[in-house]
């Protein structure tokens, strides 16, 4: 009967009790004990093992980093989501928009034709459009409408840029403040210039996929951001 468990005992002796030939020279025979053995050179006499990652305060530390690390994979993951979606966008001029209508008189095509050109140049757009839109109501609150399509990284600072551009044209835009943007999302902003028949409203929206400027004579900035949003809801799709 063979003795598969040693425990509390040596092998001892000139040689080797499997093989029957003497150690080598110098070699000690194995002392084989109950206790397991330590992989560790640690003495639990010499006080409190030091941990892994240090102090309490280095976890704390180690840990903040993590925590950080991870809101800011989150907040990227985030961000890159949302240009996805928003970066493929149609805008169309419908014949009826918000219960406008499109005016396609040859002044209202050139002047449109004269803001959309003029914007264009600003910013590298994939298409463009200008187009006005008649108030059947009073025909003294036309929209000015013009804008375009294209991939935007910074669309809140590119929307900023064109209100500065749109002071070179119609004299400073002045109270610029931000407005419900909508379903669509992005940033809309609205804010106040002079012209030849009083003060009226210039607002704009912009996201990862278009920008667009519109302007209100006629109106107030409380009614020209809802109806600038209304628009938008109309006149833009994603696929």
């Amino acid at each position: 009967m063979s003795d598969a468990h040693v425990t509390g005992t040596s092998v001892s002796g000139g040689f080797a009790p499997a093989s029957g030939r003497p150690y080598p020279d110098g070699a000690e025979p194995v002392e084989l004990v109950d206790e397991p053995i330590r992989l560790s050179h640690h003495d639990p006499d010499d006080g409190p093992r030091r941990s892994l990652f240090g102090s309490k305060r280095a976890r704390w530390a180690l840990a903040a980093a993590l925590v950080v690390g991870l809101a800011g994979a989150g907040a990227l993951g985030v961000a890159g989501w949302r240009v996805a979606q928003q970066r493929d966008t149609d805008l169309a001029t419908p014949d009826r928009v918000a219960g406008l209508s499109r005016d396609d008189s040859e002044r209202a095509r050139s002047t449109a034709d004269y803001l959309r050109s003029g914007f264009a140049a600003q910013i590298d757009l994939d298409s463009s459009f200008g187009t006005v839109y008649g108030d059947p109501a009073d025909d003294r609150r036309p929209v000015l409408i013009f804008g375009g399509s294209a991939l935007l990284w910074q669309p809140e600072r590119d929307l900023d840029t064109l209100f500065g551009l749109m002071a070179d044209e119609t004299g400073e835009v002045a109270g610029i403040s931000d407005v419900p943007a909508g379903r669509l999302g992005g940033t809309m902003k609205c804010g106040t210039t002079g012209g030849e028949g009083g003060d009226f409203a210039v607002c704009g929206w912009a996201d990862h996929g278009s920008v667009v400027m519109a302007m209100f004579p006629g109106r107030p900035v409380s009614e020209a951001g809802g109806l600038l949003r209304t628009i938008r809801e109309e006149i833009q799709t994603r696929p």
